[in-house]
């Protein structure tokens, strides 16, 4: 959670990668530069997410190092903070970590831990069983799994490899073939190169 104002161009719709943030026993610094000239890379923002940085922005003023996202008291995110605090319950709101039942009386949370035990609750208000869903829940989606799915999506949708690549951050083209690209199946398109345009064997 690096980025700061200088890093990012709403008109152009880009963030560019050019600081990380590291935290050392649980201290957080900026370095300069990611771990490769290829980590430089800038990566487009879709339409959408353009109003909500701006408006984000506009209602949390970025502290003095230019920093977008801080805690509440404008340092950097900890790893820990931001996993416990607004990613998992993030997953959990959004039905990608557990299960939240809804009644007129109570909230039931059902999960699976790390351990792949499953355990049901019932909560009295609809925060506490996300909070207690998040905290207690198995890992849930995390952002290597964004990367790859990111990949997935970019090549799937006919994006060249070499393109997927440099937003990436990758060195060489087969990091991204070998390790975050795994087609989805498309049966149709399969079934349809087999047969010929016809449809009958070529």
């Amino acid at each position: 959670m690096g980025n700061c104002t200088d890093a990012v161009d709403l008109d152009k719709r880009v963030v560019r990668v050019v600081r990380t943030i590291i935290e050392v026993s649980g201290r957080t610094s900026f370095k300069p530069f990611p771990k490769s000239r290829a980590g430089r890379q800038e990566i487009p923002l879709p339409s959408w997410l353009v109003p909500i940085l701006r408006e984000h922005i506009e209602k949390y003023p970025p502290n003095s190092d230019g920093l977008i996202f801080t805690n509440e008291a404008g340092t950097p995110l900890r790893r820990t903070s931001f996993r416990g605090r607004i990613w998992k319950p993030s997953l959990v709101r959004a039905e990608l970590l557990g299960e939240i039942v809804f009644d007129d009386d109570w909230f039931e949370g059902r999960w699976v831990d790390n351990d792949g035990r499953k355990h049901v609750q019932r909560f009295d208000t609809y925060r506490q069983v996300v909070s207690h869903v998040a905290r207690f829940g198995a890992e849930g989606i995390t952002f290597h799994d964004l990367r790859h799915s990111y990949a997935t999506w970019l090549v799937d949708d006919g994006v060249p490899i070499n393109m997927a690549q440099r937003v990436l951050g990758h060195e060489n083209a087969s990091t991204t073939l070998q390790l975050y690209t795994r087609r989805t199946v498309d049966h149709e398109r399969i079934l349809k190169a087999l047969d010929g345009d016809d449809g009958d064997p070529a």
